[in-house]
C-alpha cells in the first residue's frame, strides 16, 4: 500500500461499510459481464487502472487472475488493506484520483466502477479526460455508473449518509464521448444490492475505447 487520502466523504462512508459493500455486489452478473467483455480484448500482461478499486473483487481479482499488471486506486484506507490482502497479486494505492498523476498513454485500460458518484459533475468530466489521457492509443475503459439526473442529492446507501451527483444516461454517453472516447458497447440493467437497505438501482454499464492515434 502506498499513500494515504484523510478527509474525503467518500473515504468515510467505505470505511465504514468494508467487506460489506463485497457482500451486498457480489451477485451482480452484470458487473461480471462487463469485465468478461474487457478481458476477452486484452493483451496479455496488459497494464490496467482499477479506478474505486474497493475491497479488490471482483475486478482487480478477475483481473490479476488473468494475468493483467492491476494498480488499484481507492480513497478508503479500509478498502485498500482489505484488496491487499485478498489480492496479493495487485498493487493498492490509498489516492483520490482526483489528485493522482496519471502519464498519458501508460495503461492499457481502466476500470471505472461506479467511482464518480460523489464527485461534482465538472470533477466526473475532468477525470473522464484524465483517465482518457493516460489510456493507450486503443486502449479500454470499462465505466459504470448510476445513470440518475441528479446533483448534489442527499440520500442514504446501505446505512450511510452519501450526497450523490449524475447524469442520466445520455449525458453519461456524452461525457464520454467528449473525453475522447467512443463508446462500443452500453447496457442498461436495473440491480438490488443483497444489503437489507438496498433498494433497487438502475446501472449504466459501458466499454469504451481511446481512438488510435
Amino acid at each position: 500500500m502506498v499513500g494515504r487520502d484523510d478527509g474525503s466523504p467518500a473515504a468515510a462512508v467505505f470505511d465504514a461499510l468494508g467487506s460489506e459493500y463485497e457482500k451486498a455486489f457480489a451477485s451482480s452478473q452484470p458487473h461480471r459481464a462487463s469485465l468478461a467483455r474487457l478481458l476477452e480484448r486484452l493483451a496479455p500482461g496488459s497494464r490496467v487502472l482499477d479506478v474505486g478499486s474497493g475491497t479488490g473483487r471482483p475486478t482487480a481479482a478477475a483481473l490479476s487472475a488473468a494475468g493483467h499488471r492491476v494498480l488499484g486506486v481507492d480513497v478508503s484506507p479500509v478498502m485498500v488493506e482489505i484488496a491487499t490482502r485478498q489480492v496479493p497479486g495487485a498493487e493498492f494505492r490509498c489516492a483520490d484520483i482526483r489528485r493522482i498523476p496519471l502519464e498519458d498513454g501508460s495503461f492499457d485500460a481502466v476500470c471505472l466502477y461506479f467511482a464518480l458518484l460523489q464527485m461534482t459533475r465538472a470533477e466526473q468530466s475532468d477525470v473522464l479526460r484524465r483517465l482518457a489521457r493516460a489510456l493507450r492509443p486503443g486502449g479500454l475503459l470499462a465505466l459504470a455508473t448510476v445513470p440518475l439526473d441528479v446533483e448534489e442529492f442527499d440520500g442514504v446507501f446501505m446505512g450511510q449518509e452519501v450526497r450523490v451527483t449524475s447524469f442520466a444516461a445520455e449525458g453519461v454517453v456524452a461525457v464520454v464521448r467528449e473525453a475522447g472516447l467512443t463508446v462500443e458497447s452500453q447496457d442498461s440493467v436495473m440491480f438490488t444490492p443483497t444489503h437489507p437497505d438496498a433498494r433497487p438501482e438502475p446501472q449504466l454499464f459501458l466499454l469504451c475505447r481511446r481512438e488510435e492515434a
